[in-house]
């Protein structure tokens, strides 16, 4: 089964902390490229949320948000630095004594002074504990979307494949008859030059002909090709990488099909199949 490369989930928990959001957003990549916005207290276990979604994931650039709203029970406490503003009031005091006309501190302002509040250190491993199970279930939660996609992908490659199938066998069933037809054609050509042509000669004239017309090689390599792919959409694993080459291939015998065109039909059938297979490659590109 297939997985597309995009897709988006969102999902929000209570925890002790707070209420904790994790949202996943991928989009198509030739790798597995990953990003993360997250509190600073979970900064530390990127690397194991990175094992994780690599796990799961194996192409796409990848989005990861942790947004951490705290709730006001639970909000850190501040201690003061009793010493620190001692020292800051004595040092202003002084200051004072020189400049008498200078404003007496703001405490807000001191506040602000570095090194005079501190935040408790909050425990980071049940946060990211919580983190992870979130992490988690959004991942699970953004892999079925991918799969949906995947199969709706599948399916539209599916119905292209057979179309490519019916268009070669149509081209392979017509090839007696296009060869009868370029008979006819160098026959009328010698009947208007009105001189007799050495039987043996035109047969092998028409022999060379035949040869660079035939398409059973083109058509096969088709036919082959096609089963490749079916085989690669039913390999249950990351496959976009080979089943690009394998449209490559395929729109390799379809313009070799359309060089070989000794007829109007022939060629608008090599037309059809470059279509077809342009569309399948353009979905495959979002295929995982």
């Amino acid at each position: 089964m297939l997985n597309s490369m995009t897709g988006f989930a969102r999902e929000t928990a209570e925890t002790p902390f707070g209420a904790l959001t994790c949202e996943l957003r991928a989009v198509n990549h030739r790798f597995l490229d990953m990003q993360f916005r997250m509190p600073e207290e979970l900064r530390a276990k990127e690397t194991d949320l990175r094992t994780m979604i690599g796990g799961v994931l194996k192409r796409g650039k990848v989005e990861c948000g942790l947004h951490l709203r705290r709730s006001a029970a639970t909000g850190a406490e501040l201690t003061l630095n009793d010493t620190l503003v001692r020292q800051i009031a004595a040092r202003a005091g002084e200051v004072a004594e020189l400049l008498p006309d200078a404003a007496a501190p703001n405490p807000i302002d001191v506040l602000r002074w570095p090194g005079v509040v501190t935040e408790t250190e909050v425990d980071t491993e049940p946060l990211y504990e919580a983190a992870a199970t979130l992490v988690a279930d959004t991942l699970a939660a953004l892999a079925a979307m991918r799969a949906s996609e995947g199969e709706r992908i599948e399916s539209l490659i599916s119905s292209r494949l057979d179309e490519v199938l019916r268009i070669a066998t149509g081209v392979r069933e017509r090839m007696p008859e296009v060869l009868a037809a370029v008979r006819s054609r160098q026959q009328e050509r010698i009947d208007k030059l009105d001189v007799e042509a050495d039987p043996a000669r035109l047969e092998t004239e028409l022999a060379l002909i035949a040869q660079k017309l035939d398409v059973d090689e083109e058509v096969d390599r088709l036919d082959s090709h096609v089963s490749e792919v079916r085989k690669a959409l039913s390999a249950g694993e990351p496959v976009g990488r080979r089943l690009d080459f394998l449209m490559q291939e395929l729109n390799r015998e379809a313009n070799t099909l359309g060089s070989k065109s000794a007829d109007t039909e022939t060629t608008n059938a090599a037309v059809d199949l470059k279509v077809l297979i342009e569309q399948m490659r353009e979905q495959i590109q979002n295929v995982e």
